[in-house]
């Protein structure tokens, strides 16, 4: 963005995964970042686990943070499918060569970027949920929060996830997040007789509702579930219902299932998290003046795809390539939402579609989904998805208008 980048100063707007990775990109180009997130301290086991798909891991390899993870994280190759009476429905994925990804829990990615930042020198601030977006003047922009402090700087990037204050204020005739009309659950078992198998992700369809879940090779299972949930429920709502009617309702649902499935949801320890699932319908405007959004603030998806975090990873770098390639900030942002608009709507029509093979409960969807789903598995390797995993961005690349 000509030569004036160590003039500028960017606002981000969440401390997630979208927010850190974009802050340290943006440090490359000489912008400073300050990171403002609105709980009031880190917590690095909030929300359950993630896939982060090899799209996404490239990223964190750029940023020279991928270790880590892969570390840290379950190795995903390959994905199982069984029907709820134990037969074999398909397989997707490859059992040798690169993993699709990993599996990692929430809060470790999180701490993963938000250190990688702080030893960046790139400055965190808790406690600061936005009140107000001002850009009345060019390439300024002056937030509030309701703690009563105020900031400035030239460039408000929206890392605040889905329900993006961000998103209400600057771009207030913005679509509201759909519910899907499932909910999401699940835990961790840390002892397990479950066995191990590398690189495997056992999708049952259940009975009554749909199970998943991963083996550590210490033994720790991460296991989730979906389930059908009427209205339009929030996270609040979910929470304020005792855990004990949640493990009743859970332990309800696949008492009736083969093996290991009731065993590893009676065995969970600690409290089961449960999560509704919202995506976002297309978003017209992703920018107003100097405001910009990204990640899930504009474009989320429900988890089924396992593409959430990833494509988070790649709007930061894809937005602050053009914010250094291009000679102004609204081109650099009309470019970002041109790259970046019909693969993320692809991914949330995509991933909401799996979310609703997942819920055939009565016997003719159950049928026609056994019947549907081995043809459509095989369909998915022979294309082996690599429209999804296999995108990638060289950070070298210019963007050229």
């Amino acid at each position: 963005m000509e030569n004036s980048n160590q003039q500028h100063k960017a606002l981000i707007i969440g401390c997630g995964i979208a927010g850190p990775a974009t802050a340290l990109f943006l440090k490359r180009i000489g912008i400073d970042s300050v990171i403002y997130e609105a709980e009031k301290t880190n917590d690095d086991y909030a929300g359950l686990f993630l896939n982060l798909a090899r799209n996404g891991l490239r990223v964190m390899d750029e940023l020279g943070i991928d270790e880590p993870i892969r570390q840290e994280g379950i190795v995903m190759q390959t994905m199982k499918m069984v029907s709820g009476k134990g037969k074999m429905l398909g397989t997707v994925g490859q059992s040798t060569g690169e993993p699709q990804g990993y599996t990692i829990k929430r809060g470790f990615i999180h701490k993963v970027l938000r250190e990688e930042a702080l030893r960046q020198g790139i400055p965190i601030e808790f406690g600061k949920k936005l009140r107000s977006i001002e850009t009345n003047e060019p390439n300024r922009v002056e937030v509030s929060f309701e703690d009563g402090s105020y900031a400035s700087g030239n460039i408000l990037i929206g890392c605040d996830g889905i329900h993006s204050r961000t998103r209400k204020i600057a771009l207030p005739n913005s679509p509201v997040p759909s519910y899907t009309g499932l909910i999401s659950f699940g835990g961790f078992v840390n002892r397990s007789k479950v066995p191990y198998e590398r690189g495997i992700q056992k999708l049952v369809f259940g009975k009554r509702a749909f199970f998943g879940y991963m083996v550590k090779p210490s033994g720790e299972v991460y296991w989730y579930g979906n389930m059908d949930y009427n209205g339009q429920p929030t996270r609040r709502e979910l929470q304020s219902i005792p855990q004990e009617e949640w493990r009743k309702t859970i332990n309800g649902l696949y008492a009736n299932d083969l093996d290991p499935i009731p065993q590893i949801v009676r065995s969970t320890q600690g409290e089961i998290g449960v999560f509704p699932i919202y995506d976002m319908p297309p978003v017209a405007e992703w920018y107003r003046k100097s405001v910009v959004l990204v990640g899930d603030a504009v474009h989320a998806t429900s988890p089924n795809a396992g593409q959430g975090a990833s494509l988070a990873l790649e709007d930061a770098m894809v937005l602050v390539k053009c914010i250094r390639d291009l000679p102004n900030l609204e081109q650099a942002f009309s470019m970002f939402q041109q790259l970046r608009r019909d693969r993320v709507e692809r991914i949330v029509q995509y991933s909401r579609s799996i979310g609703q093979r997942k819920h055939a409960t009565n016997p003719v969807q159950v049928f026609f989904r056994d019947l549907m789903l081995p043809m459509f598995l095989k369909q998915a390797n022979k294309d082996s998805l690599g429209w999804m995993y296999d995108y990638k961005t060289n950070w070298e690349d210019k963007i050229t208008v």
